[in-house]
């Protein structure tokens, strides 16, 4: 079935004639008359009474009401279409890493989703290396993690930097100092998240080079678990600053004086797919405006 045909099939109806329905889709008169023609012939049926008023036949009456859903279906999916080349639909499967997915991404990804509500949304959470593997079987889109390994068939674009800080128990012996140093903490337990958590193997360089290899170690494989390990007492930890702000009122934070610790974060997406396009460049725009925002009125 022609889908102009039935397009003009229900304009005739609405507007109750052939002419007026010429006039609306810009045809001639004869161009309608021969759409509905071949719309019968492929039906086999008559639709419209000939004669000097307009009138459907029984079978034209039970047409439009069980085609109507079609022309609404194509309608929709045209407008569908177009927002979608605009960038304003489509889907994003989003990967990003903790703690950005749990304190930074859900304001974020709020605002992205009340500006264009016809894009739909995944995120999935895991550490930089799985987050780039996916992406690699296409399984993501793009992610918010860091520097992916040398040599990959990926693109990196750095947008912010994360400075880590001394996660304190507020009752703890060194929450009296303003700042701590690695020789500081020597003698302390030190909680860590997973060995490849991007922050962990920062800060197990400069503990081997500030503090030897004699040093008392927790593993949290949780990031987001790790604050609440902090404020029962088990030890002292090196989190993002942004990850300290949000953190409850039994913990303290306190800046590094001997060995400032920096961990680059971006987004992250196939080579072959950059730059991004339709939504996916309307997503990485807003990431990058934000995290922008965010991390300069932090400074």
């Amino acid at each position: 079935m022609d889908l102009k045909s039935l397009n003009t099939f229900h304009k005739i109806v609405s507007l109750g004639g052939f002419n007026r329905a010429a006039e609306e889709l810009n045809y001639a008169q004869s161009t309608v008359t021969m759409q509905m023609q071949k719309l019968e012939a492929e039906l086999g049926v008559q639709l419209i009474e000939r004669g000097r008023i307009f009138q459907l036949t029984e079978a034209g009456r039970l047409f439009h009401e069980q085609s109507a859903h079609i022309v609404r279906d194509v309608e929709h999916l045209q407008a569908n279409m177009s927002d979608m080349l605009l960038g304003e639909a489509g889907s994003i499967r989003l990967g990003a890493v903790e703690p950005i997915a749990s304190y930074q991404l859900p304001d974020i990804l709020y605002s992205f989703l009340e500006t264009y509500p016809r894009i739909k949304l995944s995120v999935d959470i895991a550490n930089s290396p799985v987050l780039a593997e996916r992406i690699l079987k296409g399984e993501l889109d793009m992610a918010i993690c860091s520097a992916p390994a040398i040599g990959s068939d990926l693109y990196f674009e750095p947008i912010f930097t994360e400075n880590l800080v001394y996660l304190i128990p507020e009752d703890h012996p060194l929450a009296a100092q303003t700042s701590i140093s690695f020789g500081d903490i020597r003698n302390h337990r030190i909680l860590l998240t997973s060995k490849t958590c991007s922050y962990r193997q920062r800060i197990e360089l400069a503990l081997r080079e500030m503090c030897g290899h004699q040093v008392d170690t927790l593993d949290i494989s949780s990031m987001s678990a790790l604050k609440s390990y902090v404020e029962s007492g088990l030890g002292i930890a090196l989190v993002p600053e942004s990850m300290a702000k949000a953190d409850g009122s039994r913990s303290v934070t306190r800046k590094m004086n001997d060995y400032p610790i920096t961990v680059p974060f971006g987004i992250l997406c196939k080579t072959a797919d950059y730059p991004l396009k339709l939504a996916c460049a309307k997503l990485r725009y807003h990431l990058k405006q934000a995290f922008d925002n965010r991390h300069s009125n932090s400074s």
